[in-house]
């Protein structure tokens, strides 16, 4: 019986339009190096975004890696209100099933490799933050603890009081098969986008994770 769905936020509940990891890397990422006088380049940047090497490799470069990581969000935060004045930022319309889940009593939790901060941030803008019983950035005290890390997803299992085989874990990307996989519970791809290897379930929108739920209960 599913009693708890785990939720990615960025593209999987909304969307930036035009985003593209190398851009902003060049746009936003780079000037905020330049201002810690550390210049990490693109392929080794990329490699720890996508979780190929771990957060604190940064330290490699002479840095202390909360320290670089907090520059990151610091810059994002100033990057994702930009765009939320532009109107560059959406919601994607078949959020609103988490009204439906939340009246079937399924316990929603949200978890990101984005900042608290700059999770909040979006949850808020949208008024989707209502919805979630807990909500989990990364986490400044084991910044490895990201996905495809199980951290913080077993972070969200434990404050909800939830077993394992009660969740789902929905995302968009290939990081969050292996993370939920890696925490030992379900995992639904949404495809936004692509389809990667590896989901237990694969669904074209959040009516259908609504569907999957009631024919758990």
């Amino acid at each position: 019986m599913i009693k708890c769905v785990i939720f990615d936020v960025d593209e999987t509940l909304v969307y930036y339009e035009g985003y593209n990891l190398k851009e902003w890397y060049e746009k936003i990422a780079l000037p905020a190096m330049k201002r810690l006088g550390v210049i990490v380049d693109w392929e080794v940047f990329r490699k720890m975004a996508k979780g190929e090497l771990p957060r604190s490799y940064v330290e490699k470069f002479g840095i202390d890696h909360v320290e670089f990581w907090k520059a990151m969000d610091r810059a994002n935060r100033v990057y994702r209100e930009e765009l939320l004045k532009e109107g560059k930022i959406h919601v994607y319309p078949d959020v609103e099933a988490l009204k439906e889940l939340k009246k079937m009593g399924i316990k929603l939790a949200a978890v990101s490799n984005a900042s608290q901060d700059n999770t909040e941030l979006v949850l808020k803008a949208f008024n989707l933050l209502k919805y979630f019983d807990v909500v989990y950035g990364k986490d400044y005290s084991y910044l490895d603890g990201v996905k495809p890390n199980p951290y913080l997803i077993n972070k969200a299992l434990k404050s909800l009081g939830v077993k394992k085989e009660e969740a789902l874990l929905v995302g968009d990307s290939e990081l969050d098969i292996r993370a939920g996989k890696n925490a030992g519970i379900k995992v639904v791809q949404i495809l936004r986008e692509r389809k990667y290897e590896g989901a237990d379930y694969y669904i074209n929108n959040l009516w259908e994770l609504v569907e999957i739920i009631r024919r758990e209960l």
